[in-house]
């Protein structure tokens, strides 16, 4: 043991190599605390933990002990293998879950996603160790790995989505508010909260009770969403009914009623709030459904809505189905870029395939 605090203290290149890591640390960390509504926080955070895997696999190698070594080789040999199974049979998954979906949801196109994915990866799993592709030229082989490349891409884009996703539900709560935006979502018959609707309500109640058993004021219920064209009254008015029924006072609870998307929730809202309160000097958090409230907190930063969300409970699962169709959303939302992107992979491939056909590259 001795032996690895000397190493530590006296190797200069591990010392860089800490220092890093660590600046790789801050650099994540002040970059989210700043502004948690960014989607390169996810890229920093995986820089962070590659250095961080490769400052722990120097140091443990670079130690005597032999018992540490083989346990970290093992570990990151389980490591190594569930990160290559998971890709491998998240057709598996996605099949498991569109069982469920379609068990306990209504058969909508929007619920079946996971359905068409699991059918998807399935296909593209026996296609890449069952079909004849191994026969064909290299300039043919070389083309067909562009839809690979592709969608390699996208899920990058994927998983940079769900550890901002992920990050975003730990963003610090802050019970100082002025306000809660309660975002809205459609009505059942047109008149009444769904259960989705209600667990958002419900997470800004709780949230209100617990800011005044801090000893602060109780903050108001900004209740956002406007009449659909199916709708016998503005969701505002059906979310506002709800919070009274669950012991919110009227003078508690505002009403935002134009909106019909999430921009127009979080523009309104702000707009709301800074009536009532006579300036924008005013601390708000938004509420939606976990899985929502990224995407929502885009819009919020697009909006000017100086604000942070508050996940409600969503159902197991049901979350594949709801993160695949904001993961969607977040993809059209920047899709000249990812477009722009695309193009220039598949181009690059059939750039060097036709290389490879007219032999001017081996």
């Amino acid at each position: 043991m001795n032996n690895f605090f000397q190493f530590l203290t006296q190797n200069k290149p591990f010392i860089f190599l800490s220092l890093l890591m660590l600046g790789s640390f801050l650099l994540f960390l002040i970059s989210w605390l700043k502004e948690p509504r960014r989607l390169l926080n996810g890229i920093l955070f995986t820089v962070f933990l590659l250095m961080l895997g490769v400052w722990l696999t120097v140091g443990v190698l670079s130690t005597s002990l032999r018992p540490l070594i083989l346990s970290y080789e093992v570990l990151l040999f389980l490591f190594i293998a569930v990160l290559t199974l998971i890709p491998a049979f998240s057709w598996l998954f996605f099949l498991w879950n569109a069982y469920f979906v379609w068990k306990h949801e209504t058969h909508t196109l929007s619920n079946l996603l996971t359905l068409f994915i699991g059918i998807a990866l399935l296909v593209a799993w026996i296609i890449t160790f069952i079909g004849p592709f191994r026969n064909f030229p290299s300039w043919a082989r070389t083309l067909l790995y562009a839809p690979a490349a592709v969608i390699d891409y996208l899920l990058f884009v994927a998983y940079n989505f769900l550890i901002n996703l992920a990050l975003y539900q730990i963003v610090p709560r802050q019970y100082n508010q002025d306000y809660l935006i309660v975002l809205g979502a459609g009505l059942s018959q047109g008149k009444t909260v769904t259960p989705l609707l209600a667990s958002r309500i419900n997470r800004a109640i709780q949230y209100a009770q617990k800011q005044v058993a801090k000893g602060r004021k109780m903050p108001k219920l900004i209740m956002s969403g406007g009449k659909g064209p199916d709708e016998q009254v503005t969701e505002a008015q059906a979310m506002a009914e709800y919070a009274k029924a669950r012991g919110i006072d009227d003078e508690h609870i505002l009403l935002e009623t134009n909106s019909r998307n999430t921009y127009q929730n979080m523009k309104f809202s702000g707009v709301t709030a800074a009536t009532d309160f006579g300036s924008e000097q005013y601390w708000a958090k938004f509420f939606s459904n976990n899985y929502h409230i990224f995407r929502a907190a885009l819009f919020a930063k697009a909006a000017g809505l100086n604000a942070n969300g508050v996940g409600a409970y969503t159902r197991f699962y049901f979350l594949p189905n709801a993160i695949v169709r904001e993961f969607a959303a977040i993809l059209v939302l920047n899709k000249k870029r990812h477009l722009i992107i695309i193009l220039l992979i598949i181009s690059f491939f059939i750039i060097y395939s036709l290389l490879q056909y007219t032999g001017l590259t081996q």
